[in-house]
């Protein structure tokens, strides 16, 4: 058995080596954009080590330039980092970059074969894309147009933040702002989806709300962590930091959940066509969940997508994953800018007061685009890097050539941060407030949904979400940070995972207008 073990270890090793160089020696002859030396096995992991690799990277490109060349372990990283080279990447260029490579973690419990996010661009990421653009995420859904209307939903949502909020205040408890968002809007997903509560007043209800909740919040967080696997692919199979069995075990949890709302919903099917109620029409809420089904059932025989159970629950999954953990991040570090700054929130205050009067108890999309203006995706990136593949070799004026199957990056923090387009002040994004900038995401200072073919899907949810909570939440409260905060100051440190968060979950006290 010892033998065996050396005898696979050496295996892995030499292959490993193998691998290695011969990627180094088709690198040498391509003319790729300059960047750091590379160090023999590891490329440059060093220069980019820690937990905040879109920091490394900003702070390497000063130095390269804003298209660079990075190595991470075996894996060629091409890195854009201000808005000229995010412009070529992801509209000049866009059509032949926009692959994606799963990280290694999602390729537990089987969820990259079906995922919207790392499916390549052909037939069935643009069928999954439609779907949820129009049948969850489209604003005619969203501002009350057809049969399936949603505002309602995006009402509860905030009200139920602020009747929370307002319960702490009451009783002097701090709020957790993040935590407190992140709850309403798993709630407002589920019902947009399945309509359905997933807490129905019930003890057990609750309880397994709360158990789904933390299973997203901890898949979410741990989904992106650095991972060897993703730096040195031949090694994934022995997933050396479990990442991908505990991104399996906490998705799964999220699957059970789902599984159960199909299964109940294709029982009340099943009742409705044996009581002669008109079959599955009779019953059918015209949700996310009912055209999936009816996808099922109609391309059985054959169509653009095989809308089995596996795809049904990833593409759901999705769906569910992706909206509720970017809207809560961006509010939690919009609301600790805002409490850091007194002058902007006197005028955030002065602006509510204005548009709202004093009748109004909360901020509704309608309130936020002023008539004859845009909305302006005023937020920040809740997702710092945007990783997708040269599917073909692009060249780059002025820069180099990307090969085809290299990674690109584009590092929206530092693209938000650029010196030559932003003063470092709280109100930078107001400038130019006439043009709508990151509304169709042509201007790219300023693309926090990123841009192009893999634009954010979420991108009208969260414009009418971002802007009423925090509009509800700062014009119904008065808002004051917990004295040793006051003391110690905010700690502003991001944790990455899926979605940049803060590492230190703000806290602050609320007290009602």
């Amino acid at each position: 058995m010892a033998i065996f073990l050396v005898y696979t270890a050496s295996l892995v090793l030499i292959l490993f080596v193998i691998s290695y160089v011969f990627k180094l020696f088709t690198d040498t002859h391509r003319r790729l954009p300059p960047g750091p030396r590379p160090l023999p096995l590891i490329g440059n992991l060093l220069d980019i080590a820690g937990d905040l690799p879109h920091r490394s990277l900003a702070r390497l490109a000063r130095r390269h330039g804003p298209l660079m060349t990075v190595r991470l372990g075996t894996v060629v990283a091409v890195v854009a980092s201000s808005p000229a080279t995010a412009r070529e990447i992801l509209q000049t260029h866009n059509g032949s970059i926009t692959g994606r490579v799963p990280p290694d973690a999602w390729r537990g419990a089987g969820h990259a074969a079906h995922s919207v996010f790392v499916l390549p661009p052909r037939r069935k990421w643009r069928a999954l894309r439609r779907i949820g653009a129009e049948h969850l995420l489209s604003p005619r859904l969203l501002d009350n147009d057809g049969r399936r209307r949603l505002r309602p939903i995006l009402r509860d949502a905030v009200l139920g933040v602020l009747d929370r909020v307002s319960d702490l205040a009451s009783r002097g408890e701090p709020v957790e702002v993040g935590r407190v968002v992140f709850a309403a809007m798993v709630d407002m997903q589920w019902r947009a989806m399945f309509s359905a509560r997933l807490d129905d007043g019930d003890d057990g209800a609750a309880a397994s709300a709360h158990v789904l909740h933390d299973a997203a919040r901890e898949a979410v967080a741990g989904s992106l962590k650095g991972n060897v696997s993703d730096f040195f692919p031949v090694l994934a199979a022995l997933d050396v930091q479990g990442l991908r069995r505990r991104f399996a075990r906490l998705v799964a949890t999220v699957y059970r959940f789902i599984d159960e709302e199909i299964d109940r919903r294709m029982q009340r099917r099943r009742d409705a066509a044996g009581g002669g109620d008109g079959g599955a029409g009779g019953v059918n809420s015209g949700d996310l969940l009912d055209v999936l089904l009816d996808m099922s059932e109609r391309e059985k025989g054959g169509g653009m997508v095989a809308m089995d159970r596996d795809v049904m629950r990833t593409f759901l999954a999705d769906m569910f994953l992706a909206t509720v953990d970017t809207i809560a991040s961006t509010i939690e570090w919009a609301m600790a800018e805002l409490l850091q700054n007194q002058e902007s929130m006197t005028k955030l205050h002065e602006e509510l007061t204005n548009v709202l009067g004093t009748s109004k108890t909360h901020v509704e999309f309608d309130d936020t685009v002023p008539p004859g203006r845009h909305q302006r995706n005023t937020a920040p990136p809740p997702v710092p890097l945007v990783p997708n593949v040269a599917e073909e070799a692009v060249e780059i004026h002025g820069h180099g050539v990307i090969p085809k199957g290299t990674t690109v990056l584009v590092n929206l923090w530092a693209v938000h941060r650029d010196a030559e387009a932003w003063p470092d002040q709280p109100e930078r994004f107001l400038h130019g407030a006439d043009r709508p900038l990151g509304a169709a995401t042509t201007e790219f200072e300023l693309i926090p949904f990123s841009a192009g073919r893999r634009v954010c899907l979420g991108l009208p949810l969260a414009t009418r979400m971002l802007h009423a909570m925090v509009g509800s939440l700062m014009g119904r409260f008065v808002w004051t940070l917990p004295r040793d905060v006051v003391e110690n100051g905010v700690d502003m440190t991001e944790s990455l995972g899926l979605t940049m968060t803060m590492a230190t979950p703000l806290q602050a006290i609320a007290k009602s207008v």
